[in-house]
């Protein structure tokens, strides 16, 4: 379930070409951070994972909630 999330949340992902062949700027609207840029496109694709990933974790670690997409929802359960 978590890699149908993540793919979920690339799905919505926005991508813009920066000025003067700075490179590619890529972002996820409702998750808050989650933003990369790189040179190529393919990179920023690369790099917005890795981030929205360690975002994830940070999150899941902090207990604090990850947003609805698609229908997925991703709630922590603690275990004893």
């Amino acid at each position: 379930m978590l890699t149908q999330y993540i793919q979920a949340a690339l799905n919505r992902a926005k991508y813009e070409i920066l000025s003067d062949d700075e490179g590619y700027y890529g972002e996820i609207p409702g998750f808050n951070g989650v933003y990369a840029n790189a040179e190529t496109l393919e990179r920023c694709r690369e790099e917005l994972e890795e981030v929205l990933e360690e975002w994830i974790l940070f999150r899941v670690h902090q207990h604090l909630p990850l947003p609805e997409i698609d229908g997925i929802k991703l709630t922590i359960q603690e275990v004893a």
